[in-house]
């Protein structure tokens, strides 16, 4: 909006031409979500508080946990409105890859706010019921891989790209749906179930999608995408803007949400950031790129599955608590350096899939 404004004034003030450049506006985004996160934040926890919009504490959890009792949830709605706000500042709207995104954004995000709302209500950790929350995150993502499967402008619409190898395109045909219906769900899901101790979710996010928007940059940038020999997706690069306003959302959060917390983000934030970043990933065809990036969030998947799986089977519990996050509390880990250290690895595992562009 301010961009189009903005740039076509370029004729008559030259400097302005400088928005035309996705770096530049990218760069931009990051800041803007930032301030706007900052200005708005105290307002919106005052705001919760106000209201009794509170995170219920499990009782089966790491006793340090209790302590918590009481601090305001829902805070994911600032992540939302920070995202929003800047990519209609800085996007260029008449991008559809833009307008998906949004879908994504705003979509899971009323999900986690149903969820998140009836945990409110009725006192306890369960919310939506299992089958109405995956029923309608697997409709949604039906939604969004439907309309890039027919989009007649990807030529690669049902293609499937292996990291390292830049020969190995696989054409999934119609079973790219149901493929990308598993990554934005497993990717929303990831998230939501990584969001268990102060920080660590949205600072592992800010990581992730730092990662994915130097990849959708390339993608979407022929020249770089022809020297790195990764697919050139037109149109793809302006998605750079948004990964650009997802890391100034979630860097302007941190502030608030790092430990200890005097905010989280609830379901409303983790299921609309994880659903982005599987958005992201299938709209650039790195959805395998997305399980090294990501990859501390797809350990935190697999603990649940595994733990749930040998409880059922066994009657043994391989974790002390699952998700991992949890198990490593308990053995003595402080809260703080549980969340540093993945971080670190978090760090690593998107360096690693940076390295992918190279080593081909």
């Amino acid at each position: 909006m301010l961009y189009s404004l903005l740039y076509k004034l370029h004729d008559w003030f030259s400097p302005l031409n400088v928005f035309r450049y996705i770096t530049f506006r990218t760069a931009l985004a990051v800041l803007t979500a930032m301030l706007i996160t900052f200005m708005l934040g105290p307002g919106i926890i005052k705001r919760l508080r106000s209201f009794s919009v509170t995170q219920h504490i499990r009782d089966d959890g790491p006793q340090t946990h209790l302590g918590k009792t009481g601090t305001p949830t829902m805070g994911g709605v600032l992540i939302i409105i920070s995202i929003l706000i800047t990519i209609l500042l800085w996007g260029d709207l008449s991008n559809m890859y833009i307008w998906v995104m949004i879908l994504s954004i705003i979509g899971f995000g009323a999900i986690g706010f149903a969820d998140d709302y009836l945990k409110i209500i009725k006192k306890d950790s369960k919310g939506l019921r299992a089958c109405y929350k995956f029923g309608a995150q697997m409709l949604l993502a039906l939604m969004i891989g439907m309309f890039l499967y027919m989009n007649p402008k990807d030529p690669f619409s049902a293609v499937l790209s292996v990291p390292f190898f830049k020969k190995w395109l696989f054409d999934l045909g119609w079973f790219y749906i149901p493929f990308s219906i598993v990554v934005i769900v497993g990717s929303s899901n990831a998230v939501n179930l990584t969001d268990g101790i102060d920080g660590l979710a949205v600072g592992l996010v800010g990581i992730a999608v730092l990662a994915t928007g130097v990849l959708v940059y390339i993608s979407g940038n022929i020249k770089f995408s022809e020297y790195l020999q990764v697919l050139y997706l037109p149109g793809t690069g302006e998605l750079t803007v948004l990964c650009g306003a997802m890391l100034g959302a979630c860097l302007g959060f941190l502030w608030y949400n790092s430990y200890p917390a005097d905010v989280f983000m609830g379901d409303v934030g983790s299921l609309s950031l994880g659903g982005s970043l599987g958005t992201l990933a299938v709209i650039t065809k790195h959805e395998l790129v997305l399980a090294v990036v990501g990859g501390i969030f797809v350990i935190e998947t697999l603990s649940v599955v595994f733990q749930v799986a040998s409880f059922k089977l066994t009657g043994k519990r391989i974790f002390r608590m699952a998700p991992i996050h949890h198990h490593f509390e308990l053995k003595g880990w402080p809260e703080p350096k549980v969340i540093v250290r993945f971080w670190i690895v978090g760090i690593m595992l998107a360096l690693l899939s940076l390295a992918t562009l190279k080593l081909r």
